[in-house]
């Protein structure tokens, strides 16, 4: 029996360890495309559910957004015309410490804390251009844009500094940094309705077409008899930073060519994303189906 049990145990042990080591370091929750990943010098549209490591650059479009959930459970939110690097992230042992390194080049971003993941252990840092910001907090918004950079606490504590100057401490709500044309400004507070603009600048908007992991609907972009038909629209539509994909089906006796989006969570992101789509990168008249 003592040995049967050790056995069970040591089996749960190197389960647990398997499930730990086979965990992403990040993973693509929801798109508001166009937007890619590039990834040793390749780049792909991202897709709802694609899996994330060190190394990936995360770029976005003319309206578009990318929401991202590391392995902690933290939220990293992207808004648009934005690049975001993850220089250095990995999944943390089990009661370990969660580290990561962002780099924030263009854009507006937020990081979150979900609240089942806040008592986490985290060291986390993120450089928007030349700041750098170190979370001890679970919520902050940040832009970098031309040649100004902003880093705003929304909860929590975070140290915040430019390169060559002593980091100045933010633990109250609403508190934020600002550099501009090299010149950093002393630490104020914004208003919430100013906030809240800033925001929305990073949130997946409504029936704009986004899609979610674990979505059911789907765009059909093109139904064709030829393989070769199917992968012309399929490369302009992934080119231009939506993640189509091929899907082969039997019609009767004949084998057809399904291009399709997939993982939009409703009818309605499904139909807008049709009709965003209609008449551009190959695509004449786009379905929906579920």
């Amino acid at each position: 029996m003592n040995n049967i049990l050790r056995f069970l145990l040591a089996a749960g042990c190197a389960l647990a360890a398997l499930q730990a080591a086979a965990a992403p370091a990040a993973i693509v929750e929801g798109v508001q495309m166009p937007a890619w990943v590039e990834r040793d010098g390749r780049r792909s549209p991202a897709a709802a559910g694609m899996e994330l490591r060190g190394g990936d650059q995360l770029r976005t479009g003319a309206g578009s957004r990318l929401l991202v959930k590391l392995a902690d459970g933290s939220l990293v939110k992207l808004g648009e015309n934005g690049s975001l690097t993850l220089a250095a992230i990995a999944p943390a042992p089990r009661a370990g410490i969660f580290k990561a390194a962002l780099n924030v080049l263009e854009g507006a971003f937020r990081f979150t804390t979900e609240i089942a993941a806040k008592q986490r252990r985290r060291d986390v840092t993120i450089r928007v251009a030349t700041v750098t910001a170190g979370i001890r907090g679970t919520d902050l918004w940040g832009r970098s844009r031309d040649d100004r950079q902003i880093v705003c606490l929304i909860e929590g504590r975070i140290e915040v500094g430019a390169e060559g100057e002593a980091a100045v401490t933010m633990d109250q709500p609403l508190q934020f940094y600002q550099r501009e044309k090299g010149q950093t400004k002393p630490v104020g507070f914004v208003d919430a309705k100013q906030l809240e603009q800033w925001a929305r600048e990073t949130e997946i908007e409504a029936g704009k077409g986004a899609a979610r992991r674990g979505g059911k609907w789907k765009v059909q972009l093109l139904r064709a008899e030829t393989q070769d038909a199917a992968l012309r629209v399929y490369d302009q539509v992934r080119l231009a930073g939506y993640a189509a994909e091929i899907h082969p089906a039997k019609d009767g006796d004949k084998r057809v060519y399904i291009v399709r989006i997939s993982n939009l969570p409703s009818k309605a992101e499904a139909e807008s994303l049709a009709a965003s789509l209609k008449g551009k990168h190959g695509v004449a008249e786009p379905g929906i189906s579920s």
